[in-house]
């Protein structure tokens, strides 16, 4: 959905070909999308087939293969328009590669589980630094939009409550909340008389 949406919203502003509208997404947008590049030319085709899109030209320049310009059609308007709506009710839950870690934890001794977590902080204290630089750097550039400011405060907010995780998590397994030494010590605890 989201590179349906990006792309046709990119061609309400103008037309483009798909090296321009990967251009812009790595400008623009790259610090919070994950759209390839093979998935913009397919998307494009995609969205022509459905008339969503139309071509608008076919430029050449040089020895270089010639590019075909794309414009948004009234059906991709509203195509667009559905995209976002349903964007903005859409609730996405995320899965992390350190949840499937965290459950097989068992298997690494806590001493490095604990190793492991520290890098982790350190990594997201990096993270949200550049994050924070780069906000700065972007929200000041006049031509890009005032709703960035929004959008980095999501993604600021995002790594906050990663970086609280991740260091709950580390005292909780240095105390043995969690982890092997917890667990031990429930298979130990003695059984009740009846």
């Amino acid at each position: 959905m989201s590179t349906r949406l990006v792309i046709l919203g990119l061609l309400r502003s103008r037309p483009l070909h798909g090296y321009e509208i990967k251009r812009t997404i790595e400008e623009h947008m790259g610090d919070w999308t994950s759209i390839a590049f093979g998935s913009i030319y397919f998307a494009l085709e995609k969205l022509a087939q459905e008339g969503a899109i139309e071509l608008a030209a076919t430029e050449k320049s040089g020895g270089r293969p010639s590019r075909t310009v794309y414009a948004i059609t009234g059906k991709g308007e509203a195509e667009f328009r559905r995209l976002l709506r349903e964007a903005w009710l859409t609730v996405e839950r995320s899965t992390y590669a350190v949840d499937i870690a965290l459950f097989f934890m068992d298997a690494m001794p806590t001493d490095e589980v604990c190793a492991l977590l520290e890098r982790r902080a350190a990594q997201l204290a990096e993270t949200e630094a550049w994050v924070a630089q780069h906000r700065s750097e972007t929200v000041s550039n006049h031509h890009v939009p005032p709703q960035a400011e929004a959008i980095f405060e999501h993604v600021s907010k995002h790594l906050a409550a990663e970086a609280s995780w991740t260091e709950e998590t580390l005292r909780a397994v240095e105390s043995g909340l969690v982890g092997p030494a917890r667990r031990r010590r429930r298979r130990t605890r003695p059984k009740e008389t009846q």
